[in-house]
């Protein structure tokens, strides 16, 4: 996150950080016992309130498994449920609530205007649910950034389906119960989909033979130990991919069938080689310009945890800030700007 900041300073750019507050109030929560957990839950605030200092946004993130997590010589035990939308509605309530107060509280004191107003779901599980769109409603959140088209995570813990949806692109209202549909009604909260986009066979196949060799350096890299190892299975399956987990499977899926029909991508800037990170600004003005709007708001993700070297990243960062046809803007501004189109379903 230091490294992404100083980027973002170096360009002058703003964006919006999504930290996983439930990790934090896990930490809040069992400090008193372990004191060495008070100065990690200290230093997330610090890097929290830096990024915030420095006019970034900060908006509400949240893996629910660690409802209820232990600790326990050094290690942590995550027993809940992955996906918040397996919760009873009073129970994602309650998390969703203390969640946002912890960042409103954290962050009115510098700034008594702020407002946690947008939310972005624990592995993206948002829909379908009966209530879960109705409780951010609730709670004032207004706009979701779940969505990730072609998504399809099918794992012991996770079950994500958002290969069919009725929206890619968009800023659109979500049905109720089940944000992959696109309302008739202006509804009190508006998706933004993360964009995604289809791939060059010749830019993915490098791009998978990279992500090997760089497995592969990591399996014989030495141990610098120092890690917490959470228990749990959260292998994303590849993006359209079932369970196909033999060796000659995995073969096929992300080494060869890659270089015959391109890949269907979502634009997370920490897993994209530079030249993926092109093709995707390429998608963005080919999608923008056939939508016929003057400005639409896109939504690009960055998982820090994933990146392993931040050059494609400034390479892009910088390309994108000095273009004429690009803004970056915070999710809190998004809901500000009255010309963005929402796409209503037709009656």
């Amino acid at each position: 996150m230091r490294e992404l900041l100083r980027i973002y300073e170096r360009f002058h750019v703003r964006t919006t950080f999504c930290p996983d507050v439930a990790q934090q109030l896990a930490f809040r929560r069992l400090q008193g016992q372990h004191p060495e957990l008070k100065n990690f839950a200290d230093i997330w605030d610090d890097h929290v309130l830096d990024a915030f200092r420095r006019g970034h946004d900060l908006q509400l993130h949240l893996h629910p498994q660690w409802r209820g997590a232990s600790y326990e010589k050094g290690r942590w035990n995550l027993t809940a449920d992955w996906s918040i939308l397996n919760y009873e509605p009073a129970t994602a309530h309650e998390m969703l609530a203390a969640a946002k107060h912890y960042l409103e509280a954290l962050l009115q004191p510098i700034d008594s205007s702020y407002q946690c107003v947008a939310f972005r779901a624990g592995a993206l599980a948002v829909a379908p649910s009966s209530h879960l769109l109705t409780t951010l409603m609730k709670l004032g959140l207004k706009l979701d950034v779940s969505i990730a088209p072609g998504l399809w995570v099918d794992t012991r813990n996770l079950q994500v389906d958002y290969r069919y949806r009725e929206e890619s692109f968009m800023p659109y209202y979500p049905q109720l119960d089940d944000a992959r549909r696109v309302s008739q009604a202006r509804e009190g909260i508006v998706c933004v989909p993360i964009h995604s986009f289809q791939s060059s066979r010749r830019q993915v196949f490098a791009h998978q033979l990279d992500m090997a060799c760089r497995r592969i350096g990591q399996k014989l890299a030495p141990s610098k130990g120092g890690t917490v190892p959470i228990p749990g299975d959260y292998t994303r399956t590849e993006w359209g991919q079932k369970g196909r987990s033999s060796f000659v499977a995995r073969i096929y899926d992300k080494g060869i069938a890659p270089y015959f029909k391109g890949r269907y991508l979502v634009a997370d800037i920490a897993r994209l080689r530079y030249p993926l990170l092109r093709e995707m600004l390429a998608s963005i003005r080919q999608q923008s310009a056939a939508a016929g709007h003057e400005s639409l708001p896109i939504v690009v993700t960055n998982h820090p945890k994933d990146i392993q070297d931040f050059a494609p990243i400034e390479r892009f960062i910088r390309e994108a800030a000095n273009s004429d046809d690009i803004k970056f803007i915070t999710l809190r501004e998004r809901l500000q700007q009255e010309e963005f189109p929402i796409r209503r379903a037709q009656a």
